[in-house]
């Protein structure tokens, strides 16, 4: 009885679903039929049919009406044909002999017919042309203005429907306000796709945006065309006129003997502020190269920057030069990769600077180089603690030299690798990566590898990418550099304003700290006056020449011998044998322990490194000069259009809660919207050419200064070549790709040499058959 009535509940519900369908058929045809717009007429003599507008008189054009412009005549065929429901296409223009404007045509975009491309091997597209014969004659009058003397109302075919508007050509305009959106969201790495999503997610729908994705695409595509090969030429002039509007702003540049760039270096004032304070050491990388420094807050600050056209030891000389030109003090310490260019280009041009190697280029070699050397590679590094024990003294930022000599030389003899070529020129130049050998150095422990150029570099990819222009570059460079400057103002105002809690209030020290440094400087000695007095225990104290000598126990340290501080009370001078703060400029716990042991109540003002002070940079409203800033100089309409965004947008955020009062704003913008619609703008519209002009901040110019450097392969872009023993090595823990054909591995079906045999042998036997049948 149960499977009956399923049975039965089933089928009810199967007529059901049937007849819900059945309905839906029957009346959808009404709901998707549109109603044709116009009047329609069908020709007694061809029966040709033929639509008319029916729009309102007041705009439909009229034989003997005149405009003061083309402009405003075409704009008013537009408007009428958005009404009506076609779009409008510029056609023919005559000019006298002096040149002037006589006669205009606008037509109908479905005016002609498209000539058929059978057999170019172009792609295929559908016409749009029907041969519409619709179309406004003006002429030029004695007056200088432009009658009507031509109107066919007629078109011979239907006009589009309000809801598909959206998509006609004439419809359809990239005006200033999105020209200017889809720059600003340029600056900031997003194309034009995704410039278009968000303004449709601003405007809240696809339609009113106003133009289609393509369009977007289309402005970019005309932007970069009409850049094209002026683009190094445009740079170089936009920054010579911000040179010549900030005198303290530096810029230099190199041509090559065939007219192409060969390097420019920039960098403006506030970057030459920062180089006066954080020039301590500097790293830089290639070809795009941001020299890259360390600021206050211990974050990466841009020094400078440049671009150079090749990676010669010449081009490194030169960018050197300048460098040094720009900022009159070189470096203390370089810290670049292994690039023998670069090397040589330091020794000539920075002789007193000290050159650093990057010290995780060089470990990250050791593997590869290691799987060469017969096959002790694979069971060094997957099976011994070999990559362990010697990171332990490559690493490390307290052993001596000698200490470092003998454990390399006894690891190597451990695993057997003394001979070892590659390891062996490592211990060469050992004095150039390894940091026991910058012991000496102040400051040596700021910068040990790249890895600061790197980020730099990775921070400024967010921003700019391989594919835009010079001159879109060097927009998203500064819009780099203002968010890089931006957080810089955040970090100095969470400084001064936000006080930390402090753990021991009984010690001074720790307060007066808390005043003299930035907030991450401070969380970092916070944390060695919480060990010192925690984790440091003094062993001994005796006098040695007139000071203290303390040995300190570390709980926190591996190591078995004591640390050994020596204090001298009456200047105040005081060091540790872990040499933190000539490493890093910071004092070490052992010297705190020191310190609160003697009862020391003033925190030592020579061991307050500048680098490190709250007002290491002074606040000064110093304001990063954009080149936009430079080109609009004593043009006030920038200005305006941020006031009125400006006053927009409070004035939403005031009435958003109170209804009335926002629906009273929103009638009092749509009836000045109709009155603009009726301002009669005496000059011209800017072709699209003027605005390109204005918003690469040049002209395009007739004659050409510097030519685009030629693309090369730039170094480190490419892996380096394996030997086959290595290649045979790595592949051995992949799945290998089988061939479908004979089911073997190492090719597939196209390179299967077996196939091939096979589809030749076939080929012989039917060319052979076809001619014994000929016979």
């Amino acid at each position: 009885m149960r499977v009956i009535l399923l049975l039965t509940c089933v089928l009810l519900s199967e007529i059901m679903s049937y007849f819900v369908i059945m309905c839906y058929f029957v009346y959808l045809p009404d709901a998707i039929v549109y109603k044709e717009r116009g009047v329609r007429r069908v020709s007694p003599r061809t029966g040709k049919i033929f639509y008319t507008p029916a729009v309102s008189e007041s705009l439909k054009p009229r034989v003997g009406m005149v405009f003061d412009s083309i402009d405003q005549a075409y704009g008013f065929y537009v408007k009428y044909a958005h009404a009506s429901g076609f779009s409008v296409r510029k056609n023919t223009s005559y000019n006298n002999t002096n040149g002037v404007l006589k006669l205009k045509y606008f037509t109908c975009s479905k005016e002609g017919f498209k000539i058929p491309n059978k057999g170019t091997g172009k792609r295929r597209k559908p016409s749009k042309r029907v041969g519409c014969e619709a179309h406004i004659k003006l002429q030029l009058t004695v007056d200088g203005k432009f009658e009507v003397y031509i109107f066919q109302e007629e078109h011979n075919h239907s006009f589009v429907h309000e809801e598909d508007l959206q998509f006609l050509r004439s419809v359809r305009r990239v005006d200033h306000a999105k020209e200017n959106a889809i720059q600003a969201l340029s600056t900031i790495n997003l194309g034009p796709v995704r410039a278009f999503n968000v303004l449709k997610s601003l405007y809240g729908s696809y339609e009113e945006v106003g133009a289609t994705r393509t369009d977007f695409k289309n402005y970019k595509r005309d932007l970069n065309q009409y850049i094209g090969e002026n683009d190094v030429d445009m740079v170089i002039k936009r920054l010579a006129k911000k040179k010549q509007y900030c005198p303290n702003f530096s810029f230099e540049y190199e041509v090559n003997q065939d007219g192409t760039l060969g390097g420019v270096f920039w960098a403006d004032e506030i970057s030459k502020i920062n180089y006066m304070v954080f020039s301590d050491v500097v790293g830089y990388d290639m070809v795009f190269v941001p020299f890259t420094g360390i600021d206050n807050h211990n974050r990466n600050v841009t020094l400078g920057a440049a671009l150079l056209g090749s990676e010669t030891a010449d081009s490194y000389r030169w960018l050197l030069r300048m460098y040094v030109k720009a900022f009159g003090v070189a470096p203390k310490v370089v810290v670049t990769d292994q690039d023998p260019a670069m090397k040589r280009a330091i020794l000539d041009v920075l002789p007193d600077s000290r050159h650093r190697l990057c010290m995780r280029h060089i470990w990250e070699k050791l593997t590869p180089k290691l799987l060469c050397h017969y096959c002790l590679g694979p069971v060094l590094c997957n099976t011994t603690d070999f990559k362990k024990t010697l990171a332990k003294i490559v690493w490390s930022d307290s052993i001596s030299r000698n200490e470092f000599e003998e454990k390399w030389h006894a690891i190597l003899s451990e695993y057997c690798l003394s001979n070892h070529e590659w390891l062996g020129s490592l211990y060469n130049i050992r004095h150039d990566w390894i940091p026991a050998y910058y012991l000496e150095e102040n400051l040596s422990g700021l910068m040990r590898t790249t890895s600061r150029s790197e980020s730099e570099n990775h921070f400024f990819n967010q921003f700019c990418n391989p594919h835009s222009t010079l001159v879109e570059f060097f927009s998203h460079f500064e819009t780099a550099i203002e968010a890089q400057r931006y957080e810089h103002r955040k970090n100095d105002h969470e400084t001064r304003y936000n006080e930390d809690e402090l753990w021991f209030p009984d010690f001074v020290l720790e307060e007066q700290a808390l005043k003299l440094f930035t907030r991450t400087i401070f969380l970092d000695q916070q944390l060695e006056i919480y060990d010192a007095i925690n984790k440091c225990v003094s062993v001994s104290r005796q006098q040695v020449d007139g000071c203290m000598k303390f040995e300190i126990e570390d709980i926190l340290q591996p190591c078995t011998s004591y640390f050994e501080v020596m204090f001298r009370n009456e200047d105040q001078t005081i060091s540790c044998s872990c040499r933190r703060f000539e490493q890093w400029g910071l004092i070490c716990r052992h010297i705190f322990y020191v310190l609160r042991l003697c009862y020391v109540t003033e925190f030592p003002k020579k061991y307050v490194a500048k680098r490190w002070r709250r007002e290491a940079v002074p606040n000064s409203s110093l304001r990063p000069i954009r080149y936009d800033d430079i080109e609009n100089n004593g043009d006030d309409i920038q200005e305006i259009l941020r006031e009125i965004r400006f006053a927009n947008e409070y004035t939403i955020n005031r009435l958003v809660q109170d209804k009335e009062q926002l629906c009273l704003y929103r009638d009092y913008l749509k009836a000045y919207m109709s009155k603009a619609d009726d301002v009669q703008v005496v000059a011209p519209a800017p072709s699209r050419r003027d605005r390109f002009a204005k918003m690469t901040g040049t002209s395009e110019p007739c004659d050409v200064i510097v030519r685009n450097p030629i693309k090369t392969r730039t170094k480190g872009t490419h892996k380096r070549l394996k030997s086959n023993r290595e290649i045979a090595i790595t592949r051995a823990g992949k799945k290998q790709k089988g061939c479908s054909f004979c089911k073997g591995t190492g090719h597939n079906v196209r390179t299967c040499s077996l196939r091939i045999q096979s589809t030749k042998e076939k080929e012989a036997t039917s060319s052979s058959g076809v001619t014994n049948m000929q016979e």
